[in-house]
């Protein structure tokens, strides 16, 4: 528990620079080794990366011990921190949030992402005091275990169709600062690229703030003029890698040729970062 806690508490330092955190999101322990290897000083893993490698849709739609499993694996297998995506905590209640947050602590996990989205189209966020309630019980969670974990909080206010911008902006600050308030180290805004209102929100939440990079995005050195403190890519490098895929099995497929595979990672290379 002590390694635990020194990895909890360095993770959380990277929120409060020098420079802006990127944080890249594994799938499985292959990726988590290729950007360990590139030399980023933690992970994240992506929920939907995850679900899609084991043949699940994203939205808690794949069972909790496969999602536990596939997070033990990664943070077993690197040395930097890991922090993990568990969208809402893989149930509706607090207590499920706190089942959770138990797990990853004894999967070697020092960091969490908690969402307010429900996958539910006629109620897309749950409620405001249910969300601060998990992110509570899995403070308390971590504190009963003598742990920390560093839990960066979400709003999905700004990935919801349709937005108004006033509304949406009033809307998302309601709830980060309720998250910041009840316990959260990060707060997390994905869908956000507007850099003139990511500023604004910065400044507002008095807290680090996390935001999607996604094509669109200010790029990582503008984010960090504009005061975010940690960028991370979601389920983008995953799906990145399934286009390389369809383009090798559409090369394949019609002209029987090869050329999409070129600057693959030499066999041998890929060998050796599990030969530790």
């Amino acid at each position: 528990m002590d390694s635990h806690t020194d990895r909890a508490i360095q993770f959380r330092q990277l929120h409060r620079g020098p420079g802006v955190l990127i944080l890249p999101n594994a799938w499985d322990v292959a990726s988590a080794r290729i950007f360990e290897e590139a030399g980023f000083p933690a992970i994240a893993t992506t929920s939907a990366g995850i679900a899609f490698s084991l043949g699940h849709p994203d939205g808690q739609r794949i069972p909790r011990e496969e999602m536990m499993a596939r997070i033990g694996r990664i943070a077993r297998a690197v040395h930097v921190p890991v922090t993990a995506d568990v969208e809402s905590g893989y149930g509706s209640s607090p207590e499920d949030a706190a089942k959770t947050t138990r797990e990853l602590i004894r999967a070697g996990v020092v960091g969490m992402n908690l969402e307010d989205g429900s996958s539910n189209p006629d109620q897309p966020l749950i409620d405001l005091q249910l969300a601060v309630e998990k992110i509570k019980a899995a403070r308390q969670a971590a504190m009963q275990m003598r742990a920390q974990v560093v839990v960066n909080a979400r709003t999905d206010v700004y990935l919801l169709p349709g937005g108004n911008p006033d509304a949406d902006y009033s809307e998302a600050l309601r709830r980060l600062l309720a998250f910041r308030d009840a316990g959260a180290d990060c707060v997390f805004a994905p869908g956000l690229k507007d850099a003139e209102t990511i500023e604004r929100l910065v400044k507002a939440v008095e807290c680090p703030l996390n935001i999607l990079a996604v094509p669109g995005t200010p790029s990582t050195p503008e984010l960090e003029k504009l005061g975010v403190a940690r960028v991370s890519l979601g389920s983008g490098p995953m799906r990145a890698t399934l286009g390389l895929l369809r383009r090798v099995a559409e090369e394949l497929r019609t002209s029987g040729t090869y050329s999409a595979m070129e600057g693959a990672v030499p066999y041998d290379e890929v060998n050796k970062l599990f030969d530790r």
